[in-house]
This record gives C-alpha cells, sequence and structure tokens, in this order.
C-alpha cells in the first residue's frame, strides 16, 4: 500500500540518517563510551610546549601515553599536572631523582618515587593508579595480555593517566625524541644549557603525526617552544638532566 505524503514524512523522521557521517559519529560516540572517555572531556594540563603534541591539547584521564626512553619528556609532562594538584607516582627508574625532578618543574610535595618494584612492577603500578593521578612506568618485562587490559580499566575507573617508557597497546598518543642539539658552550668554554629536539607524535585520532621543535630541557629548566636556533651562552648552569637525558 502507497504511503501518503503525510506518513511519508513522518517515517522518514523516524528513520536514523545513514549517511558515512553520520555513522562514523555515531560509532565514534558509542566507542568513546565504551572507553570512558571522550574527545571534549577535561584533560590535565601540560606545558604549552607540548600540548599541541597531544590529542585534546593535554592528558586524557583513563588513558597511557608510550614514551621514548628520555627522563626529560616524562618529568616535563608530569609538571604542570603536578603544579595544579595532581599527585604523580614514579615506578621503576631508579636513576631518576628529585633534583631532576624539581628542574623540570615537578612539584616534590605531589611525586611518590617507588625505584625498584620487583618482578610485580605492573601489580604496583595498577595498585598506586588507584590513588595517584599520573603514574610513570618503565617497564621491566612483558605483562600478559589480560593484567595489561585489567590495568586499563583500572585506569578508566579511576580517571588515571599513565606514562609508560617503551610500548604499549592501546596508547593514547606515541612520543618520539629525535634530532638533539646542545647549546651553551662558547669558544671551548662555558656548559651544556639546553638542548632543543624535535617531538613527533603519532595518535589515532590523528590522520598524521605531530611535530614540534622543544627546548628539553631549557636554560632555566623545563620545557619551552624552541622558536630558533639555540644561540651559544657563554656561561651558563649545567641542569641536572644535562647529564641524564
Amino acid at each position: 500500500m502507497a504511503l501518503t505524503a503525510s506518513r511519508a514524512r513522518a517515517f522518514s523522521d523516524r528513520t536514523p540518517d545513514r549517511t558515512p557521517e553520520a555513522e562514523v559519529s555515531r560509532l565514534r560516540a558509542q566507542l568513546d563510551r565504551m572507553q570512558g572517555r571522550r574527545l571534549d572531556a577535561p584533560v590535565l594540563p601540560v606545558s604549552p610546549a607540548l600540548s599541541e603534541l597531544l590529542p585534546g591539547g593535554g592528558l586524557r584521564p583513563g588513558s597511557a601515553y608510550s614514551l621514548p626512553m628520555s627522563s626529560a619528556l616524562l618529568l616535563a609532562l608530569m609538571a604542570e599536572a603536578s603544579q595544579t594538584g595532581s599527585w604523580c607516582g614514579v615506578v621503576g627508574m631508579p636513576q631518576l631523582g628529585a633534583e631532576a625532578a624539581e628542574a623540570m618543574g615537578v612539584d616534590l610535595s605531589r611525586l611518590v618515587l617507588i625505584p625498584e618494584p620487583g618482578p610485580r612492577w605492573l601489580a604496583v603500578t595498577a595498585t598506586i593508579a588507584d590513588v595517584l593521578t599520573v603514574v610513570a612506568v618503565r617497564p621491566t618485562g612483558r605483562a600478559p595480555d589480560g593484567e595489561i587490559a585489567r590495568l586499563a580499566g583500572r585506569l578508566r575507573e579511576r580517571g588515571a593517566v599513565l606514562l609508560v617508557q617503551g610500548p604499549w597497546p592501546q596508547a593514547e598518543a606515541i612520543l618520539e625524541v629525535d634530532d638533539p642539539q646542545w647549546s651553551g658552550l662558547g669558544r671551548g668554554h662555558g656548559y651544556l644549557a639546553e638542548r632543543a629536539v624535535t617531538i613527533t607524535s603519532s595518535s589515532r585520532r590523528w590522520p598524521v603525526p605531530h611535530r614540534g621543535r622543544v627546548l628539553l630541557p631549557a636554560a632555566g629548566g623545563g620545557v619551552a617552544p624552541a622558536t630558533q636556533a639555540p644561540a651559544p651562552l657563554e656561561r651558563a648552569e649545567l641542569t641536572p638532566l644535562a647529564r641524564t637525558g
């Protein structure tokens, strides 16, 4: 039986929009609900020099990030969050000390160091993720997929952020550091003062990687945009991270 014009319009109004754009939006919203995170959800702040390299402009609660073996980048990502009231923890990095953390701007009153977690590093990480907002870990071995999945669920439930030095499945972003250039030496004298590096950030939320040139560490400590090639400095203090990288 043929539909009248009014009934056809009413039927059309009830029919879901099946255009490709609408389907993509529907699937993305469903995925975000399942994962407990949305693109417009509040993020933990990071330095402006790093914000454009992270999806959403900061550290997304419930997410994990894969980092290189760079103490400077790790601490730079923690600094702003600790200064705004978030507690941070570092697991399995015995060579990372309070002096280096303070030089990068981390609030030491909100920093917990667990240098030697032993073979149960993943269990220790999951435990402190229950009470701390940002947790950094350097894995000492491969973790079972089931335990990784349980940790991911705990991060989403607690709204914690995981920073991993090394590869990590389902990472919100993968950061890489290359092309380092130190400055500060004069004509045969002086001290290393700052280092310019290129950070590349890859994320499933972006069609192409994002890249930025930053000072890590900057001459006065912390991280800053590298707007131009660093100029030689005659006499500058050696920052603690000039020795650790």
